[in-house]
């Protein structure tokens, strides 16, 4: 990160990714016009709130475990583990529009009522949230980044990993799944230097998808180009 500043006052990042693709269909304009805002956890973002005030966390949670999203894509895991869930609050984080749409389409569908959607960079979220107040956490299928340029923005870099881990309870777990072995490398590498260790069962254990897994669209795509997803399970250690 640097010293310049964005236009509101908050510490500039730069954001390497789409935030829009394909035109909306009538029905996603309706889904983020009418569902988007009353999900919002609050103000999160650099010209809502340039003073980063943090989040009311019984207002966010209603006094139940909250679990975050890193870059929820179509919203199918997060709408799977809402549903089986009930009695956790779910906070999904995508800057892509599509995929928020796709997501709230899901959510409206399902009749779920325990997600809050921020519809930007999680890293604006890590400003807002209490430290150690995450129960768990998702990273599934990130944006692999494959040109080694390209590495440092990777979401298992330090700049992501360190706030993470602030907001992680002790004890707290990280789900990690991605179909790039190199990606599985940095992840190993970097992750434990945040604060955390890997529990592996076993040589094969990173082979074995979740019990309360779903296959989404990313994975499935990664299986019909015949790549290998990686399950990886971390917990984070106490401060």
């Amino acid at each position: 990160m640097t010293d310049r500043k964005h236009p509101s006052g908050a510490p500039w990042r730069n954001f390497y990714g789409r935030f829009k693709g394909k035109t909306l269909r009538p029905n996603q304009h309706l889904y983020l016009a009418e569902d988007l805002a009353p999900l919002s956890p609050g103000p999160v973002g650099w010209d809502v709130n340039p003073d980063r005030t943090p989040l009311d966390m019984d207002t966010l949670t209603e006094g139940r475990p909250l679990w975050l999203e890193i870059g929820f894509g179509g919203g199918e895991h997060l709408v799977h583990q809402a549903t089986a869930n009930p009695d956790v609050t779910f906070l999904g984080c995508e800057p892509f529009e599509n995929g928020v749409a796709m997501c709230l389409g899901k959510l409206r569908a399902a009749a779920v009522e325990n997600v809050k959607i921020h519809p930007g960079d999680v890293r604006d979220v890590f400003d807002v949230l209490p430290e150690a107040s995450v129960a768990r956490a998702f990273l599934l299928y990130p944006d692999p980044w494959p040109k080694k340029r390209h590495h440092r923005r990777r979401f298992v870099t330090p700049d992501h990993l360190q706030p993470l881990a602030r907001v992680l309870q002790p004890g707290a777990i990280f789900r990690v799944a991605t179909d790039i072995p190199d990606y599985v490398r940095q992840t190993l590498q970097e992750v434990p230097r945040a604060g955390f260790e890997w529990l592996a069962e076993g040589p094969d254990d990173w082979r074995a998808p979740w019990d309360d897994w779903i296959s989404t669209r990313y994975e499935q795509k990664a299986l019909r180009e015949g790549r290998v997803p990686h399950y990886l399970t971390f917990r984070r250690l106490s401060a």
